[in-house]
């Protein structure tokens, strides 16, 4: 084939010319950008998304007593903040399910795009939305006594953005099992996600007034200790166990998360 014959592939807003391979690494910002356009097109959908925490707040917060010495909403925002990255994680997946009953997901397994690049580029995506949604609700919190220490909140969003892409990850792979089967994907997702939520200690805490079976339960959650190391940010100090511990459950969730996503994937047919 000469140079001027250039065979280029069309896929769903993605280029690719087959005579310069970019790499994974570009494909997967491919796959990413990708992902974002809707978004990007519909920035109210990062809006609604914000409803269901703003109601938390707006209804538990002001039922809840000051916690040592400040506000309850430095104590309950970060869970909040958790929950929200959780949700919208978990959701993601419908969004593939949705690809697969349409026949785009088929199209884009037979084009040139390395199916490593088509999970974790979507798996990144989930990054943006948190990072708007945690961001708007700090705008919204800050005027009511929520006291903003920048440093712990930036490294806070690191951690929780390491957890949306193991959380994303999860939830493309789980679509993949559920193909044909969309009830099978929402009885899952829906199953597990709010008892993960309460066990994490997002609404009330799980402390030693905890029947002992709660307890045990709530210590083999990641996002407890997310949670934890979240709080401990948010409110300024940095406790270097209870931060480890929350930074390593990340870093456990995202990896078992793309390991699981990317067998899945490839084994996608």
């Amino acid at each position: 084939m000469s140079a001027t014959d250039v065979a280029r592939t069309e896929v769903r807003g993605m280029t690719y010319d087959d005579t310069q391979d970019p790499g994974f690494v570009a494909h997967t910002w491919n796959v990413m950008t990708r992902e974002l356009k809707p978004m990007l097109r519909e920035p109210a959908s990062v809006l609604f998304a914000m409803v269901q925490p703003l109601v938390f707040l707006a209804l538990f917060a002001p039922l809840l007593p000051d916690v040592g010495s400040g506000s309850a909403l430095q104590w309950f925002v970060p869970g909040i903040i958790a929950m929200t990255a959780l949700m919208g994680a978990s959701m993601t997946g419908s969004n593939l399910t949705l690809e697969i009953n349409s026949g785009s997901h088929e199209r884009l397994l037979v084009s040139p795009l390395s199916r490593s690049s088509l999970l974790v580029g979507r798996a990144l995506k989930e990054v943006v939305p948190m990072l708007a949604q945690a961001v708007l609700i700090i705008a919204v919190v800050t005027p009511f006594s929520f006291e903003l220490h920048l440093g712990g909140t930036l490294l806070g969003l690191v951690i929780l953005s390491l957890f949306s892409v193991g959380v994303g990850a999860l939830s493309f792979a789980l679509a993949i099992v559920s193909e044909g089967q969309d009830w099978l994907f929402w009885t899952v997702q829906q199953t597990l996600i709010f008892p993960i939520l309460l066990l994490a200690g997002v609404l009330l805490p799980v402390d030693e007034s905890a029947p002992g079976w709660l307890r045990f339960l709530s210590d083999l959650n990641p996002l407890a200790y997310i949670i934890d190391a979240e709080r401990a940010l948010f409110a300024g100090s940095f406790p270097v166990d209870t931060v480890a511990y929350g930074a390593l459950a990340a870093i456990g969730v995202a990896a078992v998360g793309l390991v699981v996503g990317l067998r899945t994937m490839r084994r996608s047919s």
